[in-house]
């Protein structure tokens, strides 16, 4: 199976299975190449400065770009490194790891959802979970020799960021600073390190199609030299150009839902290119699973009604993975 993996070939003509339907495709010359995404100086010593920007970023665009967030330059260089590292290992040393079981909590696969879906995407992936570190590590690749060692210390400072970050999203939001880390409970923490090889006809494909994050928040680390990022704002697509030693932060369906609808968890897509290949880490904060989620009592009232009723994360993720990556916002199944 792992002869899927398009990482292990070099590929001049896209495979038909790739090629999107004419109304499909990415339409990369429509695509608004400068527009501004919110960037927010976590040093900034104006706190409440701060937490007015991540809220406005997280009601007008739900993606913002962190700079000075803490995370060391050289952990993050160091994961980088080392997942450039990992898709450069033989096919044989990745069809050890190659599954196409969404459930596995350990897997090398490729595309998004290879069971379900009819076209398939630009990537392939490794998928970790990563909270607990102890429970999951030992079944973390060995090939690399530094793997382990790199990815868990970045996992470790990623968590931290995500929980300041929960804190001044509370902030924002006129809830109690510690409210969205306490209600989601004991977080799971999953990661995907993604690989966007160089494509013959990026006009044809994607990385990855239009979707939100079903998770809470999403941290991400991009390939500063290689855009393929891409939002949509007011009906058109929008370029995510990385800052320097930046992290793009979104915010997954689990805080639209908290929010009551206030702060967005927008479509965004990965597109790619010809020229060069491209990685991104991207790591998710995910609520517990048998937690209630839904909006904040103090975000509801006469003019202000729930939008979204309750439910558990496990019921939301199921309920997202049975779909089509691109169907309608996974949310409006959860309307009141």
């Amino acid at each position: 199976m792992a002869e899927q993996l398009i990482s292990t070939a070099v590929h001049h003509t896209l495979p038909e299975s790739y090629v999107r339907s004419e109304a499909e495709r990415p339409r990369l010359d429509e695509v608004v190449p400068d527009a501004d995404i919110p960037v927010v100086d976590l040093a900034n010593p104006d706190r409440a400065a701060v937490v007015a920007q991540i809220g406005a970023a997280c009601s007008s665009h739900g993606f913002f770009q962190v700079l000075n967030h803490g995370l060391p330059l050289e952990v993050m260089l160091a994961a980088m490194a080392v997942a450039h590292e990992f898709f450069r290992l033989s096919p044989e040393e990745k069809a050890k790891l190659y599954s196409d079981d969404p459930a596995k909590k350990m897997r090398l696969s490729t595309s998004f959802n290879v069971r379900k879906e009819t076209v398939h995407n630009w990537r392939d992936y490794l998928r970790l979970h990563c909270h607990p570190l102890e429970q999951f590590v030992p079944e973390w690749p060995t090939n690399p020799p530094p793997f382990r060692d790199v990815m868990s210390t970045y996992c470790k400072e990623v968590r931290q960021l995500g929980f300041r970050l929960y804190a001044m999203i509370s902030a924002s939001l006129g809830l109690e600073q510690d409210y969205i880390k306490k209600v989601l409970g004991e977080q799971e923490q999953h990661m995907a390190v993604n690989f966007y090889p160089k494509c013959p006809s990026p006009e044809l494909t994607y990385g990855l199609p239009a979707h939100t994050d079903p998770n809470a928040l999403t941290i991400l680390m991009m390939d500063e030299q290689v855009a393929g990022l891409q939002v949509l704002k007011e009906g058109r697509w929008i370029a995510v150009n990385p800052w320097p030693n930046a992290l793009v932060i979104n915010l997954g369906d689990q805080l639209q839902a908290l929010s009551n609808g206030r702060y967005k968890s927008v479509w965004h897509r990965a597109v790619v290119n010809s020229d060069r290949p491209r990685m991104s880490i991207a790591s998710f904060l995910c609520p517990c699973n048998s937690v209630k989620l839904g909006p904040a009592e103090k975000l509801i009232g006469e003019k202000s009604p729930a939008v979204y009723r309750n439910y558990t994360y496990d019921e939301y993720y199921k309920k997202f993975w049975s779909r089509n990556l691109d169907q309608e916002h996974c949310l409006e199944l959860f309307r009141t």
